[in-house]
C-alpha cells in the first residue's frame, strides 16, 4: 500500500521535474516565449493550487481510493493527449488538466496514509518514506528526461508520465484500501470560486508584469484585485457552515508556522529549478541528458534528508529541524547569487546540495506538524491544505522567480542599441529564442551576421544569469524571513503549552503523540 501512494506521488512530482527539464527545447520546437514558459509550469501548479482543498473534501467524503484511481486516470489522458500539443497554448491546456489530476491525486495519497499510520512513530517513518518519493522523482525525472530529450521528440516526456501514471493506476487498484468520511459536509462553492479566482489573478498578474510594468496601473490594480478576492475568501471561510478550508485551524500556531515554512520552501525550490535548467542548456550549452544528470545532487539529498528529517523532529523538535532547513535553503540561495556563466559544475553540485537537504528537513517535518494537528476522519482536508501551500509556494516561486529574472533580462537587452531590430526582437521573449535568432543570423548573413549574433548572444547569456542571481536573492530572502519565524512561532514538540493555550480557544488538538483529541 505504501509502494502504491509513494508511486501515485512519484506521478505527479514527476510531471512537474520532467518539463522543467524540456523548457529549452520547447523555445525551438514549440516557439514558446518566457511568458509561455511560465504559464506551462504554473498552468499545472495554479491548478493543483485552487483544486486541491476542494478534491480533498471530496476524497474524503465520496471515497478516498475512488478519487485516487480518478485522478491517476486523468493524469494518464492528460499527458497523453499533451504530447502532441502544436503550439504552446494547447500545452498549458492540457498541463492544466493534468493540475486538475494532480490535485486530486495528492491529497489522497497523505490522508490515506494518516489513516493507515495512525500511531505517531510508524507515521513518522511513513510520511519521510512518502516524502523521500519527491526526491527521487525529482532525480529521475530530469535524467529521464534528459535521455528522452536527446533521442525522441520534447512530447517523449510526457508519454513517460502517461506510462507512469497506467502502472500507477493498476497497482492501486490491486493494494489501496477504501476509507472515507460520510459525515463530511457538502463542498462549498462560493469558497471554492473566490479562492480559484484569487489565485488565478495573483499568478496572471505577475506573469505578465514584465510585460506591462511592475508599477504600470494594470499590475496594480490586479494585485489590489487579487488582495480584495482573497479577503472575501477568509470572510465568507469564517461565516460559512460547512467551509472548504477551516480558517481556525491558522489560529493553531504549529499548523499556521509549518505551513508558512513550506510555502517558502517550495516557492524557492520550484524557481530554482525553472531557472536552472534553462542556465545549464542556454548558458552553458549542456545538452538535455547533461542537465539531467547535474541535477541530481540536489534530488539525491532531498531524498535523503526527507528520510532524516522526521527522525531529528521527534528527538529535538520540529522547530529546531525545520528552521536549520529553511537557513540551509538560504545559504544555498545566497551561494548560488554568486554563479556565473563559467562557474564550475562542482560549486553549483554544493549549492545543490544545501538546497536538497533545506527542502527535506523543512518539507517532511513540517508535513508531519501539519497533519499531527487535524483529526484522522479529516485528513483529506490536512493533507490538502499541505499540498495547497506546497502548490501555492511552487506556482508564486515559478511566477515571482520567473518574472524578475525576466525583468532583469529584458533591462540587459538595453545594451543591443546598433543591433538589427529582427534579432533583438525575438530575445526579448527568452534567453533561447536570443540564441536561436543569433544562429539564424549567423547562417543567414555571413560574417556580418556571426558578429552581430555573437554580440547578441553573449548579452543575452549575461542578461539571464544576473536574472538568475537576482532569482536567487529573492528566494534567499523568502527563506530566511520564514526561518525567523518558523523559530519564533513553530512549537518545538506537539503538545507544547503555547499550542494548548490555543487549543483551549477552540483550535483543533492534539496529544503528545500527535493524536487528535
Amino acid at each position: 500500500m505504501l509502494v502504491s501512494l509513494c508511486a501515485a506521488v512519484f506521478v505527479v512530482n514527476i510531471s512537474t521535474t520532467i518539463v522543467n527539464i524540456a523548457l529549452p527545447s520547447l523555445v525551438t520546437e514549440l516557439g514558446a516565449s518566457t511568458r509561455d514558459l511560465l504559464w506551462i509550469v504554473d498552468a499545472f501548479n495554479l491548478a493543483f493550487a485552487a483544486l486541491v482543498l476542494a478534491a480533498g473534501s471530496l476524497s474524503d467524503r465520496f471515497g478516498r481510493r475512488r478519487f485516487l484511481l480518478m485522478g491517476l486516470a486523468v493524469s494518464l489522458i492528460a499527458s497523453i493527449a499533451g504530447a502532441w500539443s502544436s503550439n504552446p497554448d494547447v500545452l498549458i491546456a492540457w498541463r492544466a488538466l493534468a493540475g486538475v489530476a494532480a490535485a486530486v491525486v495528492y491529497p489522497v495519497t497523505l490522508s490515506i496514509l494518516t489513516n493507515v499510520f495512525t500511531e505517531r512513530s510508524e507515521r513518522v517513518k511513513a510520511i519521510g518514506i512518502w516524502g523521500a518519493a519527491t526526491g527521487i522523482s525529482v532525480a529521475v525525472g530530469p535524467v529521464v528526461g534528459g535521455a528522452l530529450l536527446e533521442s525522441f521528440w520534447w512530447g517523449s516526456i510526457l508519454l513517460f508520465v502517461g506510462a507512469a501514471a497506467a502502472v500507477t493506476l493498476v497497482v492501486a487498484f490491486r493494494f489501496i484500501p477504501d476509507s472515507r468520511d460520510p459525515s463530511t459536509p457538502p463542498l462549498d462553492l462560493i469558497g471554492l470560486g473566490l479562492s480559484t479566482l484569487a489565485l488565478g489573478l495573483l499568478v496572471y498578474t505577475i506573469i505578465e508584469a514584465p510585460d506591462r510594468g511592475w508599477s504600470s496601473t494594470a499590475t496594480i490594480i490586479g494585485f489590489i484585485a487579487a488582495a480584495a478576492l482573497l479577503t472575501l475568501f477568509v470572510l465568507q471561510e469564517i461565516r460559512a457552515t460547512h467551509p472548504m478550508l477551516d480558517v481556525r485551524l491558522f489560529a493553531n500556531l504549529r499548523f499556521t508556522a509549518a505551513s508558512g515554512a513550506v510555502t517558502a520552501a517550495f516557492f524557492a525550490l520550484f524557481g530554482f529549478i525553472f531557472l536552472v535548467t534553462q542556465y545549464f542548456q542556454s548558458v552553458r550549452d549542456y545538452g538535455a541528458l547533461e542537465t539531467g544528470i547535474r541535477m541530481l545532487p540536489v534530488a539525491g539529498s532531498i531524498a535523503v534528508a526527507s528520510l532524516v528529517g522526521p527522525r531529528l523532529a521527534v528527538r529535538v523538535g520540529s522547530k529546531l529541524i525545520v528552521a536549520l532547513g529553511l537557513v540551509s535553503l538560504s545559504l544555498a540561495f545566497g551561494w548560488a547569487a554568486t554563479v556565473g556563466s563559467e562557474t564550475s559544475y562542482l560549486v553549483i553540485a554544493g549549492q545543490m546540495i544545501f538546497l536538497g537537504v533545506g527542502i527535506g528537513l523543512t518539507s517532511a517535518p513540517a508535513t508531519e506538524a501539519i497533519m499531527g494537528v487535524v483529526p484522522p476522519d479529516k485528513a483529506g482536508m490536512g493533507s490538502a491544505v499541505n499540498d495547497a501551500t506546497r502548490e501555492l509556494g511552487g506556482t508564486l516561486g515559478v511566477a515571482v522567480i520567473g518574472s524578475v529574472a525576466l525583468s532583469v533580462y529584458r533591462d540587459h537587452l538595453d545594451a543591443t542599441a546598433g543591433l538589427p531590430e529582427r534579432l533583438v526582437d525575438p530575445a526579448r521573449d527568452s534567453v533561447g529564442a536570443a540564441l536561436e535568432a543569433s544562429r539564424v543570423a549567423a547562417s543567414q548573413f555571413g560574417e556580418v551576421g556571426a558578429r552581430a549574433g555573437a554580440q547578441l548572444a553573449e548579452i543575452a547569456r549575461s542578461g539571464f544569469v544576473d536574472g538568475f542571481a537576482t532569482g536567487c536573492i529573492v528566494a534567499g530572502a523568502v527563506t530566511a524571513v520564514a526561518a525567523v519565524l518558523t523559530l519564533i512561532y513553530l512549537p518545538a514538540h506537539p503538545g507544547t503549552d503555547s499550542e494548548k493555550s490555543e487549543h483551549s480557544e477552540g483550535a483543533p488538538t492534539t496529544d503528545p503523540v500527535g493524536t487528535p483529541t
